[in-house]
């Protein structure tokens, strides 16, 4: 396993629900320092790496630290546990499903337990209910599940382990939402050549309303802005009317989302640069979902703000699928957008002279 690989590894088996953020804060601490890039925190626990240049401008790079998840809310005489949504589920994809729970003494797995179609009603055998769910961990009793250290207010993640595929560009983990985001953002910080403040890194809770970016864009101040995400991938059985990005085919320019309208000028900008630079993109749009461009776009007194996305299969549930390459891509397109910025240029963008 190359470098590369063993990054998007370790990011995407860190455990860290919205609000739940602290290893994975932690983790993207721990590569900035190892590679001597300063670092600054707001404090909901959002981190960029940071590198200045003599400049009177900044752009703001951010992925989300946070994956969706669950959190405990009873443990049940018969030693289940009943739990709510950490950011947004389809009960769909949740039955049946590996989970962790990350209490005080450690990690202990348990599954989201059904009934089997054996025992179901006809008329219910195609329903779901999320509220009739529960997490078995083994234990015959309240008390078996309180000793293996479970409590009310434990955070639980999806469990699925990082695979390459049959075709090696097919990367297969939980949590490439937002992973992408943060390993991308902490790429683009190597070796990179810039003339106006860099500021790249992650924010929290982007799954439970976007609440870090709120935060972080405040203590950032940017000029600009990036959020790095993933979108919908259209090219599987039954999404080829749900969008237009296609998995392979490059990173995307999101037009928009339920937040926010890319800002125009800087849209503009960045399709010069990634046809400057032949990196092939796609375009995309999302009616009923949201990134941190959105919050970050209205910080302030206002910030031009865009998203760059790559194509992910199975969002929002136990596991998701990336191309290796749209990855690349993205990183690419990034960094040549941040290499090619000096004042000059962001007075343009924000002017709107582009």
């Amino acid at each position: 396993m190359d470098k590369q690989l063993q990054l998007l590894k370790e990011m995407t088996d860190v455990n860290a629900p919205a609000g739940f953020e602290q290893p994975m804060t932690q983790f993207m601490k721990g590569l900035f320092e190892n590679d001597g890039i300063k670092t600054i925190q707001d404090n909901t626990g959002s981190i960029f790496g940071v590198k200045e240049a003599a400049s009177n401008h900044s752009i703001m790079l951010l992925g989300h630290l946070d994956e969706i998840g669950f959190m405990v809310t009873e443990i049940t005489e018969k030693g289940f546990i009943k739990f709510t949504n950490l950011g947004s589920w389809s009960g769909t994809v949740m039955t049946s499903q590996k989970v962790t729970i990350l209490t005080r003494k450690g990690e202990v797995r348990g599954i989201i337990g059904s009934k089997p179609p054996h025992v179901l009603p006809a008329d219910e055998r195609n329903k779901v209910n999320p509220d009739a769910m529960f997490i078995d961990i083994g234990t015959a009793n309240r008390e078996e599940t309180l000793n293996a250290g479970v409590s009310v207010g434990d955070a639980i993640t999806p469990y699925s382990e990082f695979e390459v595929m049959a075709n090696p560009n097919y990367l297969l983990a939980k949590a490439f939402d937002n992973r992408f985001g943060c390993s991308a953002a902490y790429e683009v910080m190597k070796d990179i050549k810039h003339n106006i403040t860099l500021y790249s890194g992650a924010v929290t809770q982007e799954e439970t309303l976007s609440r870090g970016a709120i935060t972080a864009a405040n203590l950032l101040k940017p000029s600009l802005a990036i959020a790095i995400d993933v979108c919908i991938c259209s090219n599987t059985p039954g999404m080829e009317q749900s969008g237009q990005a296609k998995m392979g085919e490059g990173p995307v320019i999101l037009l928009s989302d339920a937040w926010n309208i890319g800002h125009v000028s800087f849209r503009r900008y960045v399709e010069q640069i990634a046809q400057e630079n032949e990196i092939k993109v796609q375009h995309d749009y999302l009616t009923g979902g949201y990134t941190d461009a959105g919050h970050v776009a209205v910080s302030n007194n206002g910030v031009p703000a865009i998203t760059i996305s790559v194509p992910t299969r199975y969002i929002h549930s136990n596991v998701s699928m990336m191309h290796r390459e749209d990855y690349n891509g993205a990183v690419m397109l990034l960094k040549k957008v941040v290499e090619s910025l000096d004042d000059a240029a962001v007075e343009r963008i924000i002017k709107q002279e582009i």
